[in-house]
C-alpha cells in the first residue's frame, strides 16, 4: 500500500493563511523530546500536566483575543490553528493544514416575534418559537399566509406536505409569512420554496401529532435562504393560523454562509506507513465560547504528547489530528475520511487504529472509556457497533487504569465525537472522556468523587468554559493514558489488527473497568447529528 497522500492539503504557516490572524503568546518553546521516550513510563514522565495546562492558557488566550471564542469559521479557530502549527514546528514536525468549506451559522442577538394585530402579543423565545439554524437575517412586519396545514392532525401516520412543492404556493402574496408545517421534506426545502414565492419571512409548525407538539428548534442544513426562518410549537402555530388578519413582526440577525476551516496534521517520519496509528482531537469551540474543556482539553493533551513524541522512531507511523468544525457536525473527520474513500482508498486502508480525545478535562470528571466491544452498551440507536480490534483499545485503556489504582466507566460510541467517520469504514476505534451535560449519579461520585446531581460539565457549550472549568488532576491521569496508548500502539498494534511490532511495556492483567450507575448517554462535544439533512418527517 502506499503512503498516504497527504500533498492535497494546503501548507500553512503561522499568520499565512487566509483570514488567519496571527497572535503573540506568552509561552515557551516546547521542552526538547527526548528519543529515549519510547516506553509508557519514560513519555508518561515527559508528558506533563504544565505541558497541557500551557496550552490550554494559549489557546484561552487566543479566545480573549477574538470576542470569546475560537469557533470555526471565525478568527479565532484560525489563530487556534496557528497556534497549533507553530508549535508542531517548533517541536520538529512537518505540519500539514487541510483546508475545506463548511457552513457556518451563528446568532447576532435573539430572534424576536410578536403578533402586532389584532391583539399586541409578544411570543417568548425558546418556550414558544426558535430561530432555525442557518435562518437568515431580516426585520419583517407583514401579514401571515397559510400554507396547506392540516389543523387539527389527527392522523398519527401521516405527515402533512406543507411547503414541500412549489405549487402550493400558487398565488402567495409577495412579501406576506409563509405559515408552513412540519412534515414529509426538510425544513430547508420548505423554507426554499417559501422564498422563491415570495415570502418575507418563514414560521415552521409543529405537526400536532403525539410526539410533535413542541417548538422545533430545527435546522435548514445549510444557508440557502436569506429571509428570517423560525419554528414554532403546534399551540402557536395554530393560534396563528386561526386568527383572522393576523400580522407578525419578525426579527433575526444572523451570519448565516459558507466558510473556510481547517484540520491539521502532524505524522512522525518514521514508522510503517501501512499501519498508521491516529490519535485526534477536534480544536473547534461552539460559538458561545472558548471551549477549553470542548474541547481545547483533548487538543492541548495530544499536542503535549505530540511534542514529546516528536523524536521517538515507531514501529508504526504515528499522525496526529485536529479537527475543524466538530461542533457543526464532526464536518472535519468527516471530510477528510470521504477525501480517502473518494480518491484515496489505500491510505484509508493503511489507518490501524483510531484514538480519539474529545474533553478529558471535565470538571465534575468521570474517567469514562469508549465502549469498543458493546459490552455495556449494545448496539442500538444510542450506541453504535465497534469494529473488530475496538474491544482491545477499550481494554487498553481500562487496564492502564488499573495499573495506575484508578477506576473506569465506559460510555458508548453515541456517534457525537470524530471517532464517528472512522468507525463507519471499520477502522478500530477507541478513546477518552470526561462527561459533557450528563449528570454524574451517587454511585459515580462515590467512585469517582465530585458532586452526585451535578454535571460532568455545567459550563458544557457555554461562555464559562474557560481555563477555570479546567480539572487539572483530569489533565493529569487522561494525558498519562493518552501517552500510554499512543506509545504502545505505536510500537504495536498486533492486540488490535494484528500488526507486527515490539511491545512498549509488558502486558498488565485485563479488567473490564467499574461500571458504575446508568453511565452516560454522551460521547464527545456533539449534539444533534443532523447538519446536512434538516427535518425528514
Amino acid at each position: 500500500m502506499k503512503k498516504q497522500d497527504l500533498t492535497r492539503a494546503l501548507w500553512l504557516r503561522l499568520g499565512a493563511a487566509a483570514g488567519g490572524t496571527a497572535l503573540v503568546l506568552a509561552a515557551s518553546a516546547p521542552a526538547g523530546a527526548d528519543p529515549a521516550n519510547n516506553t509508557s513510563a519514560k513519555l508518561r514522565k515527559a508528558v506533563t500536566t504544565a505541558g497541557v495546562m500551557e496550552h490550554l492558557e494559549n489557546l484561552q488566550g487566543i479566545a480573549d483575543a477574538h470576542d470569546g471564542t475560537r469557533a470555526s469559521g471565525t478568527p479565532g479557530y484560525a489563530a487556534s490553528r496557528d497556534y497549533v502549527v507553530d508549535r508542531l514546528e517548533a517541536a520538529g514536525y512537518s505540519p500539514t493544514v487541510q483546508a475545506f468549506e463548511f457552513p457556518f451559522y451563528r446568532e447576532l442577538s435573539e430572534a424576536t416575534m410578536a403578533q402586532v394585530s389584532p391583539t399586541a402579543k409578544t411570543y417568548a423565545n425558546g418556550t414558544e418559537f426558535a430561530s432555525m439554524t442557518y435562518s437568515g437575517s431580516g426585520q419583517v412586519t407583514a401579514a401571515v399566509t397559510n400554507v396547506s396545514l392540516t389543523i387539527p392532525q389527527t392522523n398519527p401516520a401521516g405527515a402533512t406536505v406543507s411547503g414541500c412543492s412549489a405549487a402550493e404556493f400558487a398565488g402567495f402574496p409577495a412579501g406576506n409569512i409563509a405559515l408552513i408545517q412540519r412534515g414529509t421534506c426538510t425544513f430547508g426545502e420548505k423554507a426554499v420554496n417559501a422564498q422563491a414565492a415570495g415570502a418575507s419571512a418563514v414560521v415552521i409548525m409543529n405537526e400536532g401529532q403525539p410526539g410533535r407538539t413542541d417548538v422545533i428548534a430545527g435546522t435548514l442544513g445549510a444557508p440557502d435562504v436569506t429571509i428570517p426562518v423560525l419554528g414554532t410549537s403546534y399551540e402557536v402555530g395554530a393560534e396563528i393560523a386561526s386568527t383572522p388578519g393576523i400580522v407578525l413582526r419578525i426579527g433575526t440577525e444572523t451570519e448565516s454562509a459558507i466558510r473556510t476551516t481547517w484540520n491539521v496534521f502532524a505524522e512522525t517520519a518514521k514508522g510503517n506507513p501501512d499501519n498508521v496509528v491516529m490519535a485526534g482531537a477536534h480544536l473547534d469551540s461552539v460559538v458561545e465560547g472558548p471551549g477549553i474543556n470542548d474541547n481545547g482539553s483533548g487538543s492541548a493533551a495530544i499536542l503535549e504528547v505530540a511534542e514529546q513524541f516528536a523524536k521517538v522512531a515507531p514501529k508504526n507511523k504515528v499522525r496526529f489530528a485536529w479537527w475543524g468544525a466538530e461542533e457543526l457536525g464532526l464536518l472535519g473527520s468527516e471530510h477528510y475520511v470521504a477525501d480517502l474513500v473518494a480518491n484515496d482508498p489505500e491510505g484509508l486502508a493503511d489507518i490501524g487504529l483510531y484514538l480519539n480525545f474529545d474533553m478529558v478535562g471535565s470538571p465534575n470528571y468521570v474517567r469514562f472509556v469508549y465502549d469498543g466491544d458493546n459490552s455495556r452498551f449494545p448496539v442500538g440507536p444510542s450506541a453504535a457497533e465497534g469494529p473488530a480490534g475496538s474491544g482491545a483499545i477499550e481494554d487498553l485503556f481500562h487496564d492502564y487504569f488499573a495499573s495506575a489504582n484508578l477506576t473506569s466507566e465506559e460510555t458508548p460510541f453515541s456517534g457525537r465525537s470524530d471517532y464517528g467517520p472512522f468507525i463507519e469504514q471499520g477502522i478500530p476505534a477507541g478513546g477518552l472522556f470526561t462527561g459533557a451535560e450528563g449528570v454524574k449519579t451517587a454511585q459515580q461520585a462515590a467512585v469517582f468523587g465530585g458532586q452526585a446531581g451535578v454535571a460532568y460539565d455545567v459550563c458544557y457549550h457555554q461562555a464559562c468554559d474557560t481555563l477555570a472549568n479546567v480539572n487539572e488532576s483530569a489533565i493529569d491521569e487522561n494525558s498519562d493514558a493518552i501517552a500510554h496508548a499512543v506509545v504502545t500502539y505505536a510500537m504495536s498494534t498486533a492486540d488490535v489488527n494484528g500488526g507486527k511490532g515490539r511491545p512498549a511495556s509488558p502486558p498488565g492483567q485485563h479488567v473490564d473497568g467499574t461500571p458504575v450507575g446508568a453511565g452516560t448517554e454522551g460521547g464527545g462535544g456533539l449534539h444533534d447529528h443532523d447538519h446536512g439533512h434538516g427535518d425528514l418527517s
